[in-house]
Formats: C-alpha cells, structure tokens, sequence
C-alpha cells in the first residue's frame, strides 16, 4: 500500500479521503468592526491593547492601519513618545545664529546656512539642527531667497560626466574677470579638482590671459598635492579651448609636469561644468559682496575669498562640507572619495 499525502487529501490506494476540508474565512459584520474601533478609544485603552485581544490582521483592517506599523505599535515602550510632537517651541537661539551666518554670507541659502550651523554645532560637541527646522524657520521670518526663473534646458545633449570618484584624476582650469570700482579689470585664473572641488590654485593680473599665466597656476596645482614630486599617473587637466590653454607652450609644459590636457568640445561649457559652476559661485558669493575699490584691494580680498571657498563653503556634491572639510574627514576615516562621500 502506498501512502502520499498532498495540500489537503490523503491517498490510500485508488481512494480520495478529504482531511483538511475546504477553507473558511470568518467575515466580521460591521458592526463588529465598529465595536474594535469603539474599543480602541475607550479610557485606558490603546491600539496596542485591543490588537493584543484579537487577530493583528483584523485589528489592521478595521483601524485601516498596515500589519507593519501595528508591529511596530505592539512593540513600543511604556515611555515612548512621538518625537514629531516634540518640536522645539522656542526658535530665538537658532534664529540669532541664522542671522549671523547671513549677515556675513547673504548669498546663502537655506541648505548652506543649515550646513555651516551643523558644522558650528560639531565644533562644539551639541546636537545638529535639522535642515527641515533651519528652512522653517527661515520661511516664517522671510529670510528665504527668492525662486530663480526656470532656464529652458539646452537642446544639445551632454551625456558625459565632468566629476571623477577619486582626487587627483582630473583637474579642470578656467578664467574670469571683473571690474573694480574705479574702473580696473582683474582677469583671474584657477585650477579646480574634478573630485573634492580645491580651488588648487589661482593667479590674478590686470592683463589678458596668457599661457604664462596658465602655466604658473599648473605649477602651483601641482606643488599644492605632489609638492616636489610629480604625479605617478598622468592627470587630466581640462580646460575649454581659449588660446592660452590651446597655446604649444601651454600643453608641452604641462606634460612636463604630468598632466594631460584635455580640451571641452566648441561652445560646450556644460563639458567644463565644474569651472563654470566655481565662477558663478566666486561672483554671486564673493564678489558681490567684498569691497574692490581698486585693483591691489580687490586682489587681496579675492585671496580670503578663495581661502574661504576652501575651508568652509559648503558644497552639496561634498555633503554639504567644504572642499578642506571633505579632505580631512576622507583622511581621518582612511576611506577612499566614493565611500567617504556616503557618510
């Protein structure tokens, strides 16, 4: 004789035997639904208490609550409170730090500002401030900056990537200029990292932009991370295709120091993004707002201005940490770029 046992049947032989039988689901009325719901209010009663008393299933489907966060209720301590209802009623100490950080940087947004005080709030040992409480209460004392208009996207497509995971693998370069008060134009030039965003180098002339000029902010790129060694492995400088950086003098002198150039393609300055993102950022943030009387002033304050970007201008590629900030954390934590930009 042969035994099989299948979902529901036993086989003997030829012969169907049922064991288990059909299934049958009990329906509660509504009135019965009404009564757990009642029950669940009722003094000294809670959502916990009455699902303990019948199926979590049941309970879920009357309260209209999902099985996972019944769970989560069952399993709450006595002292448990609800942190969303706890909010800080008193804003005046937040509100006098915002003040302070826009009152030296009224260029910042929300995000920035929230950045710099969480960063205070580190130095300090206290608890950071939420970004979500800083944009409140930036919101409720009209210290937001206004919308800008939405720029129609460019018909060209830009597929490529101008940011790299590891420092010293692309540098990219570029120039500005700006006029002083009484009239003198400053030209300046700078080296960017692809990576933890460095302002590496930079160099300022009342002049034009000459390849002399380039090759002395690749010089000060390269003894900024190698000192004075060379680079190991060939790293690339991007730049776009002015006549300084196209210059033979230009590119021969930079492989003499290591680097690679590369140019952007013709009236493409998405491909050199990050330099072009680095010049509206010094002119909105700094440039703006520091006094440039004359030539000799203004390139001294455009020297704290770059030693500002670097140490503590929050950058939101970074996790909104300065490029320095990003560098120590990653040099602490003896972690690579990729994953120091996770934590």
């Amino acid at each position: 004789m042969i035994v099989l046992i299948l979902v529901s049947r036993l086989v003997i032989g030829e012969q169907m035997i049922d064991v288990l039988g059909p299934e049958k689901r009990r329906r509660r009325t509504t009135q019965e639904k009404i009564a757990i719901v009642q029950q669940s209010f009722e003094p000294g009663m809670t959502v916990s208490l009455v699902a303990r008393g019948w199926g979590v299933s049941l309970v879920s489907r009357c309260l209209r609550v999902s099985r996972a966060q019944l769970h989560v209720i069952l399993r709450r301590t006595d002292d448990w409170k609800d942190g969303r209802r706890s909010r800080h009623s008193d804003d005046t100490d937040v509100l006098l730090r915002i003040h302070h950080v826009i009152g030296e940087l009224p260029t910042y947004g929300y995000r920035r500002v929230w950045a710099l005080l969480r960063r205070q709030a580190e130095l300090d040992g206290m608890p950071a401030i939420n970004a979500k409480r800083v944009y409140r209460i930036m919101r409720q004392n009209a210290l937001l900056l206004e919308r800008k208009t939405a720029v129609p996207p460019s018909k060209r497509a830009h597929t490529g990537k101008v940011a790299v995971k590891e420092s010293n693998q692309r540098w990219c370069s570029d120039g500005f200029e700006f006029r002083c008060d009484n009239g003198e134009k400053l030209r300046v030039t700078f080296a960017l990292d692809c990576c933890d965003r460095e302002a590496l180098h930079w160099a300022v002339t009342t002049g034009g932009f000459d390849s002399e000029t380039v090759q002395d902010v690749m010089l000060g790129a390269v003894e900024r991370r190698f000192g004075s060694e060379l680079p190991t492995s060939p790293v690339e400088w991007l730049t776009d295709n002015g006549s300084c950086y196209r210059a033979n003098e230009t590119r021969q002198f930079a492989r003499m120091l290591g680097l690679e150039p590369k140019n952007t393609a013709v009236r493409s300055p998405e491909s050199n993004g990050i330099a072009e993102s680095f010049v509206k950022t010094i002119k909105r943030d700094y440039i703006s707002i520091m006094p440039k009387p004359d030539g000799l002033t203004a390139a001294k304050n455009l020297a704290e201005a770059f030693e500002h970007y670097n140490e503590w201008h929050p950058h939101s590629a970074l996790g909104y940490r300065s490029p320095r900030e990003y560098l120590r954390q990653r040099a602490s934590n003896g972690l690579s770029d990729n994953r120091c930009l996770e934590i």
